[in-house]
């Protein structure tokens, strides 16, 4: 058995730095939220391109939130990190009386320098604690899910979360391979599951622990919070600029936008999914998956909603 393996990945590399400019940057002095802002490579980016622009960003894990700031302290008041969850958006921005926001970016899933850090639990290729947490204050790490859910609960978590079509034999496998809690132990015992005579594109164990990630971080109902308030934010041309890795977040982010063009709050602006083209997919193996969708917000339907429309320069 066998997989394809590319070990020129550069950790720390944004995805679709030129498309999230050209879809996000409105205004050259505007401020924009990067609702995920890992290391800071998408604020970054922003920040150099538009010398005016001011950037805030989020993210849920500690560490990256320290990293952004190191990394972007030369920016001076032009940035600023927030260690939060994207689905507190709200209470982010209202505790800096804030009303409106010129952009809003959020580039899904998990990082490679999470994944690089074999303690974090992520990763399949390098050994450690089974983890997955995004925020490590959390309180259920992915060892728990593994070795106290029944083996039909695990069966349909996988199936749900992965869509792995093997999810019932790996369920199995799991079950009686108690207790299992290093990932490198989880993903050899996911990895027997697999008829031996095939190759296969990825790894074995990418879709379970996809769902385990999942289910862990409550990736898809939190993804759901955050889109449902993302149109309350922008005022008229403000622009929405989703990055997603997986169907599961891609369907959430395309429904969204449909709803908001339906309900003509914003108007979709990528009718075509955007991908990174052949280039940056060599360069970059994480960019491979990464499919973009950007929105623009419309101006409110209610003339007294003064809320959307950006306030006049004095």
């Amino acid at each position: 058995m066998s997989w394809v393996s590319d070990s020129s990945e550069v950790p720390h590399r944004p995805v679709l730095v030129e498309e999230v400019l050209r879809y996000l940057v409105w205004r050259d002095d505007g401020l924009y939220v990067d609702a995920t802002v890992g290391a800071g490579g998408h604020a970054e980016a922003i920040l150099r391109s538009h010398p005016q622009a001011r950037v805030l960003g989020i993210d849920a894990d500690a560490s990256a939130v320290d990293l952004a700031r190191q990394r972007l302290q030369g920016f001076g008041s032009r940035f600023e990190a927030v260690h939060s969850n994207f689905r507190e958006l709200n209470t982010v921005l209202k505790e800096r009386d804030l009303s409106w926001v010129d952009g809003i970016l959020a580039d899904l899933g998990v990082s490679s320098m999470q994944l690089d850090e074999g303690e974090r639990g992520f990763s399949f290729t390098q050994d450690g604690p089974l983890d997955m947490r995004m925020d490590t204050q959390a309180a259920t790490s992915a060892a728990e899910i593994v070795n106290q859910l029944s083996e039909q609960a695990l069966a349909d978590l996988i199936f749900k979360y992965g869509e792995e079509r093997y999810s019932r034999r790996i369920a199995r496998a799991i079950v009686s391979g108690r207790p299992i809690t290093t990932t490198r132990r989880l993903a050899e015992v996911i990895a027997r599951c697999f008829p031996r005579a095939r190759k296969y594109p990825i790894h074995p164990a990418t879709r379970t622990f996809q769902a385990l990630r999942i289910e862990v971080n409550d990736e898809l109902d939190v993804l759901t919070d955050f889109l449902d308030h993302i149109p309350d934010w922008l005022p008229a041309q403000g622009r929405a600029v989703l990055i997603s890795f997986h169907s599961l977040e891609d369907r959430l982010v395309k429904q969204a936008m449909r709803e908001w063009q339906r309900r003509e709050l914003a108007r979709i602006l990528t009718k075509h999914v955007v991908v990174a083209g052949e280039t940056e997919r060599r360069q970059n193996r994480r960019s491979r998956s990464a499919k973009l969708r950007a929105a623009e917000r419309l101006a409110a339907v209610d003339a007294d909603d003064s809320k959307h429309q950006r306030p006049r320069e004095e």
